[in-house]
């Protein structure tokens, strides 16, 4: 038996595996106890690992669709193809005419951290999309605008802190997310012993469970409520800047925003009552080290860059920002761009605007939502190819059934996937890339979001044929660039190395190629001075140490502070002063969830994970349930403006009456291929999803606080 110590790339968590291999290939997985991030925790996703690399659905040979059949071909067939149509596409049309969309998984792979953009350069193309718009966007823009660069984000220091607030945010499932924090129950129990933790959420979450407090806030009401803790420290004299002292500019323009907030102002809408906001803000005040964290709930709703903006304002006036137990800055061994020497420039949007809703550019993205009519409204800069990798829009984005049919209506499309699912049945090229277990790993992105430093590089389990995601992307680079589908990919990984290492002053060692080699030269260039063989020597893992402060040599905004109230941001609160005369209604609003033993649409083919309590139901109060006619385990129809579902109902008192909650990323009835998904389905939510629902400065879909109506089915 040969056991082999990895990193768990399947959520934002990394925890260390052990992954024993027996001669017969059979496999045994569990939790690495001596890795120095996880310390042996391990949840469902990461025990089923084995499973995934079992699948007997998953792609093991390129496909490609012939008389509408998808039908194995070889590697060279298949790029002869994506060279015989995409070139023609950019001649005739123009480099605007190919669309590029990737999902969530590639940030859990280090060809897609590092590749991706070198393919989004050769493809030359305004109109790139990702999950991120249906996801964590307004965290980074605020993060852009406040601090000057969208991965400067303020992560909550779990181990120290003594009083921990979240909104709309449940880690004990995500396992963390922009917080990678191993062992979320753990670590939310300690800090529930030595202080308090709060959760804010329509739902009695399982992260909510084990607080000490649940308050259930109404759906997409978050702003009102942080700007009412903000208006309450004012007029109390809590403010206290503590570390951030002089290294702010806004201070006075937010004291004047706040005073049209008063809690009475806001408790209408939130559905909390003024002396319970007070009590919130004088206790996050009065703590001695305190961190407030807002997640999806925060992000994905109509005011989500306001809402996100407040997350960080409270956490400035409560002295809590770049204090140990605060919020704090990661400090990366590798990739970090604030981790950079010298001038950097300051973040900017809107550089851009997408064709037919004027919606603006954000990270050189534009959102997901404007994907289908960009699609399907001719004109110049029409999408008429599209590239996706590691990505499923018709389950994950709003109004994903007119997505699915405008996907019909392409001239051309490939996909880096490793399944024949419900976006890439669509595609002509399927290209598939190897499996977790086969290719090697290290989280560039997500440790520049880690509650500790540490780094952690973990060697491929088992040989395969297949060529690694960067290996196929620059193939696909250099088709887009014209060099036609023999195009030399050692020469092109040449190329995107120099350039690495000309932008970073580092050199990376002789002999490495590919990520590995990339790697190098971002450990060499980083703030510890590492190399890839150092990590390399190091199997469970670096402890670099405890967050430390890093004001002001982090900043990047032009007057080199922390800019407290960027207009870009402000800008936004006209719309929701508006929203404040808004009557509360008594009609429902639909909220997402997810599952430990679920990511998004990408697990639901595993038996191991797509079984018992994971199911795709309606979460419906007791009080609702009875006024609409509702019976547990019988099924509701469930209408929005774009379109109705009928799922089974769940009554269960951890939802907030006139709430109802369906989880994403279900809605497997059109990929048969995928036999365990096939089989258990469940319903898309985002076919309810309203695409006009959009954050204001950003773009990002609304995926919590949907009015929706609700009858027996």
């Amino acid at each position: 038996m040969t056991t082999t110590p990895i990193t768990c790339p399947l959520c934002e968590a990394t925890c260390g595996l052990l992954v024993a291999t027996t001669a017969d290939g059979s496999l045994k997985v569990r939790g690495d106890k001596d890795d120095v991030f996880s310390k042996g925790y391990l949840c469902p996703k990461g025990a089923a690992i084995g499973e995934l690399h079992a699948d007997p659905d998953r792609l093991r040979a390129p496909m490609v669709k012939r008389d509408g059949v998808h039908v194995e071909v070889s590697w060279d067939e298949a790029f002869a193809e994506i060279d015989a149509r995409l070139p023609q596409i950019i001649d005739k049309h123009g480099r605007d005419a190919v669309g590029l969309y990737f999902g969530n998984p590639s940030a859990h792979n280090l060809s897609g951290s590092l590749y991706l953009r070198p393919l989004v350069r050769a493809v030359g193309t305004r109109n790139v999309f990702s999950a991120g718009t249906v996801d964590q966007i307004p965290k980074m823009f605020v993060a852009g605008y406040m601090y000057g660069d969208v991965a400067t984000v303020a992560i909550p220091d779990l181990d120290r802190t003594d009083h921990l607030l979240v909104l709309g945010g449940n880690p004990l499932v995500s396992n963390g997310s922009l917080m990678t924090a191993p062992d979320m129950r753990g670590r939310v129990r300690a800090i529930a012993k030595r202080g308090k933790v709060v959760v804010v959420d329509p739902s009695r979450t399982r992260t909510a469970e084990a607080a000490t407090e649940h308050v259930a806030i109404r759906p997409g009401t978050d702003a009102f409520l942080l700007l009412a803790m903000v208006h309450t420290l004012f007029a109390e004299g809590l403010v206290d800047l503590g570390a951030a002292e002089g290294l702010v500019e806004g201070l006075d323009e937010v004291r004047r925003i706040a005073e049209d907030f008063p809690p009475e102002a806001v408790a209408a809408q939130t559905g909390i009552d003024a002396d319970t906001i007070r009590r919130l803000a004088r206790e996050l005040a009065g703590a001695e080290r305190a961190a407030v964290y807002g997640r999806m709930g925060t992000t994905t709703q109509r005011f989500g860059t306001l809402s996100s903006w407040l997350v960080d304002v409270l956490n400035v006036l409560t002295g809590n920002l770049d204090r140990p137990g605060g919020v704090m800055f990661p400090l990366a061994a590798a990739g970090q761009p604030n981790a950079r020497p010298g001038p950097r420039k300051p973040f900017r949007h809107g550089r851009w605007r997408s064709r037919v809703s004027d919606l603006p550019e954000v990270m050189s993205e534009l959102p997901s939502t404007v994907l289908a009519e960009e699609i399907t409204t001719p004109g110049e800069g029409q999408i008429r190819a599209l590239v996706t990798v590691c990505g499923n829009p018709v389950v994950s984005v709003p109004g994903s059934g007119d997505l699915d049919a405008a996907l019909a209506d392409l001239d051309f499309m490939v996909s880096i996937d490793v399944y024949l699912n419900e976006t890439t049945r669509h595609a002509d090229v399927i290209l598939p890339g190897p499996t977790p277990l086969e290719r090697s790993h290290y989280d560039v992105l997500l440790y520049q979001f880690a509650v500790r430093n540490i780094a952690r590089w973990s060697p491929a389990v088992e040989a395969t044929d297949l060529p690694g995601e960067w290996e196929t992307m620059l193939r696909l680079a250099g088709i887009a660039s014209g060099l036609g589908p023999d195009a030399p990919v050692a020469q092109l990984d040449d190329a995107v190395a120099a350039s690495v290492a000309n932008l970073n002053g580092a050199e990376p060692a002789p002999g490495l190629r590919g990520p590995e080699r990339l790697l190098d030269i971002l450990l060499k260039s980083g703030p510890y001075d590492l190399s890839f063989a150092q990590v390399e020597a190091a199997p469970h893992g670096l402890d670099l140490g405890p967050l430390q402060p890093r004001l002001p040599g982090v900043l990047a905004t032009a007057s080199g502070k922390v800019e407290l109230a960027p207009e870009a941001i402000t800008g936004d609160l006209d719309r929701l002063r508006a929203a404040l005369q808004e009557e509360a209604t008594d009609g429902l609003l639909m909220i997402g969830r997810r599952h430990l033993r679920s990511n998004n649409s990408w697990m639901h083919n595993l038996g191991l994970l797509n079984s018992g309590s994971n199911t795709c139901t309606l979460h419906v109060h007791p009080y609702d349930a009875t006024r609409l006619g509702l019976v547990d385990g019988s099924s509701a129809k469930v209408e929005s403006r774009v379109g109705q579902v009928v799922v089974p109902v769940e009554v269960t008192d951890t939802i907030r009456e006139g709430v109802v909650s369906l989880p994403h990323g279900w809605g497997h009835d059109t990929a048969p291929a995928n036999t365990v998904a096939s089989a258990r389905p469940g319903v898309n939510s985002n076919l309810i999803g309203d695409p006009r629902l959009l954050d204001g400065p950003t773009g990002t879909a609304v995926v919590n606080g949907i009015p929706v109506t609700v009858v027996p089915a």
